[in-house]
């Protein structure tokens, strides 16, 4: 309490302060957060306006839902905006190397390495085995009966994960499926979480279920790698990890064992809850919206992409996966009329940005037609963060997104399992359907 004092005091003596915010106690904040964020968050921002600040576990944040402060935030200097530095939590889970937890040229050198993948005409080659594996899974789900989709959608991404990143096929499919279907259930539980925060991350290792899972998909990447290396037609393959295998630093250096294991790690969670989650969640608003389901299976079947696309952005900004994104401060920044000190952690607030009636007129409403006549806005549509740390993945989740929807509808009629809507219900860090967008098929 004494050093608690003695930070405030020190921070009002610089002219430092931190924007209102609830004056709970700190750990009450932080439970309501981890179970009912949106509603933390919009209950703030009706009482203290769209900048405030919040208590969450031992750290200060400032959340920002104003295009103008997004804008300072996404173009700020990496080296005062760190955002690798926000997401510590993740280094025990996706490794030291990470993309997400590296800051300033570690990042900047890490991501060169990362982009070709992700290129436009490289992403394409893809479209063919996701529409394969999509195709392959829609036709296998049963009819007449309640269907739970986002498992559904969980098995289709991870399938396209190990065949488009990992490059992984055949026989040796079954073994790291299980692996890594392990490691995901794992990471992916709420009640995994709790421990990892009262631990630290510097602990994670300490729990068992953990250090299981993790020494398993270890020793299967580090074997996939030695043989992949090997490959005689390692330069011709088109995987992901055959690429980072390629790639060279400046120096001319390879990327090191343990940087491409913590990238293929990085794209695996990256990738695959937050998509599976945007598919669930894009049926289940369809299911509840006939006449936009109507009209996007009739777009789909003359070819007409834009209605598709237009479906996927809307789901990303009525019901995006993340809540907000975090940027740690290195020194003291003006922002949005507040002078913050370093160690804020500030938050650009996905959820409060895309529900902003100035911006989107009936915010509540699934209309993928608002982004046929406006394109979204680089500071007003977030779903994948912004600036140099944008989601590298972000277009491939778009195309994955619409070429698993586009075989969805015409294959398959669907309708809701309940005509009530879906709740988000907080999974870990991510917000999902609360019936797992519940279905029937015909």
């Amino acid at each position: 309490m004494e050093a608690t004092l003695k930070s405030a005091q020190s921070r009002a003596e610089a002219g430092l302060a931190l924007p209102p915010g609830p004056r709970m106690p700190r750990a009450l904040q932080t439970a309501i957060w981890s179970r009912r964020a949106q509603w933390l968050l919009e209950q703030s921002r009706a009482r203290f306006g769209p900048t405030f600040s919040l208590k969450i576990a031992d750290e200060d944040w400032v959340l920002v839902s104003e295009p103008e402060a997004i804008k300072r935030v996404f173009t700020g200097d990496p080296h005062v905006f760190h955002a690798g530095e926000g997401n510590s939590l993740l280094g025990p889970i996706l490794g030291e190397s990470s993309l997400l937890v590296l800051d300033e040229e570690r990042h900047l050198s890490q991501r060169k390495l990362l982009l070709p993948p992700f290129h436009g005409e490289r992403m394409q080659a893809y479209g063919e085995t996701m529409a394969s594996i999509a195709v392959r899974e829609i036709e296998s789900w049963p009819s007449g009966t309640a269907l739970r989709l986002r498992p559904r959608m969980q098995a289709i991404a991870l399938e396209i994960i190990i065949e488009t990143v990992f490059g992984v096929h055949g026989a040796r499919v079954d073994e790291l499926r299980r692996a890594l279907r392990d490691y995901l259930d794992l990471t992916g539980n709420p009640r995994f979480l709790a421990p990892v925060v009262l631990l630290g991350p510097a602990r994670i290792g300490l729990i068992p279920a953990f250090r299981r899972r993790i020494e398993r998909v270890d020793a299967l990447l580090s074997e996939l790698v030695a043989k992949r290396r090997a490959a005689p037609d390692l330069e011709r393959r088109e995987d992901v990890l055959s690429m980072l295998l390629c790639a060279r630093h400046e120096d001319g250096s390879p990327m090191s064992e343990a940087q491409v294991r913590d990238q293929l790690l990085t794209l695996l969670v990256a990738g695959h809850e937050t998509t599976a989650t945007a598919l669930s969640w894009a049926m289940e608003r369809l299911v509840r919206t006939p006449d936009e389901l109507a009209r996007l299976r009739r777009e789909v079947a003359t070819g007409d992409e834009a209605y598709l696309t237009a479906t996927v952005q809307e789901t990303l900004r009525l019901r995006p996966v993340l809540v907000l994104v975090l940027r740690r401060l290195t020194e003291p920044v003006e922002i949005a009329g507040h002078r913050l000190p370093a160690g804020t952690s500030v938050a650009p607030c996905i959820h409060l940005v895309h529900r902003d009636p100035a911006i989107y007129p009936e915010p509540d409403r699934f209309l993928p037609e608002r982004f046929l006549a406006e394109p979204p806005g680089t500071y007003t549509w977030i779903p994948f963060g912004g600036g140099i740390r944008r989601c590298l993945g972000a277009s491939f989740a778009q195309f994955e997104m619409q070429i698993v929807l586009r075989e969805l509808v015409r294959r398959r009629e669907a309708r809701p399992a309940d005509p009530a809507p879906e709740r988000p219900y907080r999974r870990a860090i991510t917000e999902t359907p609360r019936r797992d967008a519940e279905v029937v098929l015909s």
